[in-house]
């Protein structure tokens, strides 16, 4: 049996360290913060007092945490996985990173003789809890093989994308179609409701047409109960339009809808919202047409 490490136990890690092990695998977790180390300890897992020690004691070790340089610190930084490498060990990164920074981390393992994955994840804390996530992976075919076994645990959908950074892309291009929907739902709520149409029965009318999506399906039952809660953090959406907005500036791609709709979230933020779902990116809308979904 494959013994696993996870290293990051926040809203979304937490949720599937916990599907891993209850998939039978041995764990061993470590986070900055000691109370759900000791939630999944008290569970059957182990305990690691540094992503280091992590990295001895297993086969395969997981990242989930905010941001590139946190992936970094993690992976290449004092008492870093790094330096509890050996080889043949699978790091694997949950986040959503830039894509340069994967290429960086896994070109630095591979010296280590240890082999990278970037396996970024959508599905939301819904996703993570039910273990059915999609996880997209970048890395060496035969790393993503050996690791079916734990993905399955998280996930219901693998695709091996490409080589190292192929899986960040992907995640970029999942969000950027992500805040696409979530600013057209907030639109369309607003929309309804100041053209004197109540929005629930708009949603019921288009959402078995073509407008059909995953926003529709999931997060208007939670705005119309008045719940703005995460879910995914709006701060977090921002940080990864960033990731979408640099990475298509290295290229030079033209994203300028994309653009506009990470305008919207960073609205957000500047009104107090950064802790608040990204499906709350609605509050703009109504501030900036003066009514409420729910008025």
């Amino acid at each position: 049996m494959l013994r696993v490490g996870y290293i990051g136990l926040g809203l979304m890690g937490k949720s599937i360290a916990r599907n891993i092990l209850k998939a039978g695998f041995p764990l061993t977790v470590h986070n900055r913060s000691q109370a759900a180390v000791d939630e999944l300890v008290a569970e059957g897992a182990k305990s690691a007092s540094s992503p280091k020690e992590v990295a001895e004691q297993v086969d395969i070790i997981f990242t989930n945490l905010p941001d590139s340089p946190d992936v970094e610190k993690v992976a290449l930084g004092e008492n870093g996985i790094i330096h509890g490498a050996h080889a043949g060990l699978i790091f694997i990164d949950n986040s959503t990173i830039k894509p340069a920074s994967a290429r960086m981390i896994a070109e630095k393992l591979k010296e280590k003789n240890v082999f990278a994955l970037d396996a970024p994840v959508s599905g939301g804390d819904i996703g993570a809890k039910n273990a059915t996530l999609t996880i997209m992976v970048g890395g060496e075919a035969s790393a993503v093989e050996k690791s079916i076994p734990v993905f399955q645990a998280m996930g219901k959908t693998v695709t091996h994308v490409g080589e190292s950074g192929a899986g960040q892309v992907a995640k970029a291009a999942n969000q950027i179609m992500v805040a696409a929907q979530m600013v057209a739902m907030a639109e369309l709520l607003v929309f309804s409701k100041k053209a004197g149409v109540d929005p629930k029965k708009v949603v019921d009318a288009i959402k078995g047409g073509a407008a059909q999506c995953w926003a529709l399906d999931i997060k208007p039952p939670r705005l119309f109960e008045g719940n703005r809660s995460p879910g995914f953090k709006a701060y977090m959406q921002l940080k990864d339009m960033n990731i979408v907005l640099e990475t298509a500036k290295e290229y030079d791609i033209p994203i300028s809808a994309t653009e506009e709709n990470t305008k919207f979230f960073q609205m957000m933020i500047e009104q107090g919202m950064r802790e608040l779902d990204n499906s709350a990116v609605v509050g703009v809308v109504e501030k900036l047409a003066g009514v409420g979904i729910l008025d």
